[in-house]
């Protein structure tokens, strides 16, 4: 049941993603890079500020990570157009990696279920949004986001709809390997 649970997590998330970039794709890659900067320079100058209060501090090192991450989190939400090309290339390998993963599960799972073909076209077409984003990053920007955001929806939706069906079978399957099992003479 948890890895259930994991799937519509996962495939929720993916939806409620690709929703918010379908619809505001134009601004999309900005505030996500603007937002990326804020995880990074908000826990930074979190540590740094208590650092800086603790009363002894000749103990402690100086918290070099944190300034660190501070600063990148500046420069990102300061120059977020910088940012955009590489998270074009970083969001364009992550679709790549998830059409692969869903194409190398459907393999997987034909050892307990039937997949038809049709199953594979979603995956193959997560796979070619990736490289259309990855080796064409710069085009438009809004563009690579609609169709990342449109992946993402495609992504979750089927992803909800083999969980739901392969568990299913799955599940079936494993039934009728007991009833065997359990009929089997004791010599």
């Amino acid at each position: 049941m948890k890895t259930m649970n994991n799937f519509v997590i996962r495939s929720i998330c993916a939806i409620l993603v690709g929703v918010l970039l379908v619809a505001w794709s134009d601004a999309a890659a900005l505030y996500l890079v603007i937002a990326v900067g804020a995880m990074f320079f908000i826990p930074g100058i979190y540590t740094l500020v208590n650092y800086l209060m603790k009363a002894d501090r000749q103990n402690l090192s100086f918290p070099l990570a944190s300034l660190g991450s501070s600063l990148f989190g500046l420069w990102l939400m300061v120059m977020p157009t910088f940012f955009v090309a590489i998270l074009m290339y970083v969001l364009g390998t992550i679709l790549i990696f998830a059409g692969i993963a869903q194409l190398i599960k459907l393999y997987s799972v034909r050892r307990w279920a039937q997949v038809s073909v049709g199953y594979y076209v979603v995956p193959s077409l997560i796979l070619l949004a990736g490289l259309v984003v990855l080796f064409n990053p710069f085009a438009a920007v809004s563009i690579p986001f609609l169709i990342l955001g449109i992946s993402c929806i495609v992504y979750g939706i089927a992803e909800l709809i083999n969980q739901i069906k392969f568990r299913k079978q799955e599940s079936e399957s494993k039934i009728e390997e007991k009833e065997i099992v359990d009929v089997t003479p004791i010599e």
